[in-house]
């Protein structure tokens, strides 16, 4: 295969262009230790001064690099196993051609449980892993740096078809950070696609029960608050998975290549972040009354209610127009032959998926108490990722579609919140 250095027309460049590419590898991966840091600590506070800093020390435990090349080792074996579905074609590419995907992300999880009992049964100390979540999470970066750095090198021997159009600009920074190559694969295995849903979203329900097994350590039983934490995380994640096929109509596979960004998101930044309430409670216990926790649950219910019938409801009508469910359904015809939703779920806002995400994000908090912000990043977090998200949405979504898009916001004038924004 040729070397490839040729470039790709690209007009704009997104998160701030060289200079975000260039500082939030820095940024993001210190953001992550500090949230640990603050988690552990008494005071708990994200404005504190002088910022609580860990002992060197802290840092590093020679169990943390085997763990984590231990575990992406055992996801990855889950992975090449023949069970569920195991090819699936994916997103037809550029060159006409379509990949296929081993559909089996949940039986990872539910042999991930499985082994967890198991680990249980023999005595092995899972609450241990709260002494390690930042040795862990340093492990996390580094590998995060050192894949991105090897699918970039690698990017220059993809024939240019593979590569992807905003990862491809002749800026090394920027580059590395999007990602040049869409779909890179060693044999059969995709990297972007293993890494997207496994190690990364799998790790953050095992740190959670981690941190359950730590607070009955602690307390002799695990309390209320943990348990809702850990059973609505547990119900999001088992959720992605149980679905696995819709990400290959995600953004993050169809458009983004496979750098920086994606890698350490997937590997680092949800883990470590994502259990930050699960962290937090260990350190920091509530007491929630019945009536406080029922209405918890309820949120998170309708949040879930409103999340996975809109998601159902764009799959069922991406995968079968002609499907009962969604035939009497209203749309816009487009130039590209697609069809727009305007109607059901889809005719409320543009995203509602994303505003039952948010709803299940502020449940996932409020077990938390409020006499802290910490627990809350997680909510101002994935309010700014989804409006960010909305909005590049938009931009391609417009280019795309042209007038059809159009007219598509004139029948739905609201993004995410009816009637607010």
């Amino acid at each position: 295969m040729k070397f490839n250095k040729q470039k790709s027309p690209q007009a704009e460049k997104e998160f701030g262009g060289t200079l975000g590419a260039t500082c939030i590898p820095v940024f993001l991966p210190l953001t992550v230790l500090y949230l640990l840091c603050v988690c552990r600590s008494p005071v708990a506070s994200v404005i504190q001064w002088p910022p609580v800093l860990p002992p060197t020390a802290q840092l590093w435990d020679p169990l943390a690099p085997v763990l984590i090349l231990g575990w992406m080792a055992l996801q990855s074996f889950f992975y090449l196993l023949p069970m569920g579905k195991v090819r699936r074609a994916g997103m037809v590419l550029k060159d006409g051609s379509r990949l296929k995907y081993p559909i089996n992300g949940f039986y990872a999880l539910c042999i991930t449980a499985v082994l967890l009992t198991l680990s249980l049964w023999l005595g092995m100390p899972l609450g241990y892993l709260f002494e390690l979540l930042l040795p862990l999470a340093v492990c996390a970066i580094g590998v995060s740096f050192l894949l991105s750095l090897y699918l970039y090198i690698c990017s220059f021997w993809a024939p240019h078809h593979a590569l992807a159009q905003g990862g491809n600009t002749g800026n090394p920074l920027y580059d590395f950070f999007m990602g040049r190559e869409l779909n890179p694969r060693i044999g059969s295995f995709d990297l972007k696609y293993f890494c997207e849903l496994r190690p990364g979203l799998i790790g953050w329900v095992v740190i959670n029960f981690g941190m359950l097994m730590k607070e009955v350590e602690l307390r002799d039983s695990a309390s209320l608050a943990m348990i809702l934490v850990n059973g609505f995380q547990l119900l999001y994640v088992a959720d992605a998975l149980w679905n696995e096929e819709a990400v290959l109509t995600t953004m993050d596979i169809v458009h983004d290549g496979f750098g920086f960004m994606l890698v350490f998101g997937d590997l680092a930044w949800v883990p470590f972040t994502y259990s930050l309430q699960a962290a937090f409670l260990v350190v920091h216990p509530q007491s929630l009354s019945p009536l406080g926790a029922t209405a918890i649950v309820t949120l998170n219910g309708a949040g879930y209610y409103i999340f996975r019938k809109s998601n159902s409801q764009k799959n069922q009508f991406r995968r079968d127009p002609t499907h009962p469910s969604v035939a009497n359904l209203e749309t816009i015809a487009t130039a590209t032959g697609k069809r727009l939703l305007v109607s059901g779920w889809w005719g409320l806002v543009r995203h509602p998926n994303y505003l039952g995400d948010l709803l299940m994000a502020l449940a996932w908090s409020l077990p938390c108490g409020f006499n802290h912000l910490l627990p809350y990043f997680y909510v101002v977090y994935f309010t700014v990722l989804l409006i960010h998200r909305e909005a590049r949405d938009e931009r391609h979504c417009r280019a795309k579609y042209g007038l059809a898009w159009d007219s598509y916001c004139r029948h739905v004038p609201y993004r995410i919140f009816p009637y607010i924004y």
